[in-house]
């Protein structure tokens, strides 16, 4: 605050207490960020580009241009950089995208509700993010018993490669309320989430029915497939040769393998529906299991359609596969 706000602020507070309290909430209002400053922000991240971003949202390009401006004024950081080739956002840049997406998440929260409560039900998407095996087999009929008691409720699925940040990293960018993540003692809930483990699946080896040595056959492997829950198991195996086929998900090992082109290394859910010519073989007490569980927000994780959902998983039978235990 310059020297002429202090004097004014003096001056206010001398003259009425409350005129001083008018004066700070004006200060302070000045460097809110109002929703459609958010919307605007985040529409420049989503689309690259003021441009693109004013199209997107209905606004002129200066428009947008004033908004990230003030915004950037507001916030004390540059949040883009301008180029030829659009809007390149900055660490602060998508720092900022991300908390604004939640932020704008939780006011569309606040609505729904607030209907809600007023007419005993729930409405609204629900958005999920989950791994492919998670997507095609726990998710189909725990989302079928939540639309059934919350008719209201919308899901969205959004199958995310568990790779890198992953399922949790949607949410933590506010792109998903729910992440449906490998999750555990040596994959911990990311900082800033809450979750807790669903399901214990362990691994098995995979391989063509009947073949007499299964353990001599080549690795069919995919990327997604060793994470720090299995990479020190996987070191301490000599008998495990280096992958001659990887491939972008494990429909495509399940193919593989039933083909007679190699063995496999699999968790539990990534078995269902497993093609004929298979067999599955049980890798002993020492075997590696994948802890898979559920993260979202501490701010999402109060809200009705979150709770449901969460009840849900928690009560699902049967729909992790023969193999899977759930919490």
């Amino acid at each position: 605050m310059d020297t002429a706000a202090t004097a004014a602020a003096t001056t206010a507070s001398a003259t009425s207490p409350s005129a001083a309290t008018a004066f700070a909430a004006s200060a302070s209002a000045a460097t809110d960020l109002a929703p459609h400053e958010l919307r605007i922000l985040v529409a420049v991240d989503a689309e690259r580009g003021f441009s693109a971003a004013a199209k997107v949202l209905g606004l002129t390009q200066s428009a947008v241009s004033h908004s990230i401006r003030g915004t950037e004024r507001k916030v004390g950081a540059v949040l883009f950089e301008r180029g030829r080739k659009g809007a390149t956002p900055t660490a602060a840049g998508a720092a900022a995208a991300a908390h604004a997406r939640r932020v704008l998440r939780l006011l569309d929260a606040l609505a729904a509700e607030a209907r809600g409560a007023e007419r005993g039900t729930v409405a609204g998407p629900l958005r999920i993010a989950a791994f492919r095996s998670v997507a095609l087999y726990l998710l189909p009929p725990v989302l079928e018993r939540l639309t059934a008691r919350h008719p209201g409720i919308e899901p969205e699925v959004r199958v995310v490669r568990e790779l890198g940040a992953g399922t949790a990293g949607e949410v933590a960018e506010g792109r998903a309320d729910v992440g449906i993540a490998t999750i555990g003692s040596t994959s911990p809930v990311p900082a800033g989430l809450i979750g807790d483990v669903l399901i214990e699946e362990p691994y098995s080896l995979v391989h063509p029915a009947g073949h007499p040595d299964p353990r001599s056959l080549p690795l069919v492997d995919w990327h997604e497939n060793c994470g720090s829950y299995t990479r020190a198991w996987w070191a301490g195996q000599d008998w495990i040769p280096r992958a001659t086929v990887l491939t972008e998900d494990d429909g495509a090992v399940l193919s593989m393998v039933s083909r007679g082109l190699g063995m496999a290394i699999m968790p539990a859910l990534s078995l269902n529906g497993a093609p004929d010519g298979i067999e599955i073989t049980d890798l002993g007490p020492e075997r590696p299991s994948r802890s898979v569980g559920y993260v979202t927000t501490p701010e999402l994780a109060a809200t009705v359609a979150v709770r449901a959902l969460i009840r849900e998983l928690r009560a699902a039978k049967g729909g992790a596969g023969s193999e899977a235990r759930l919490r």
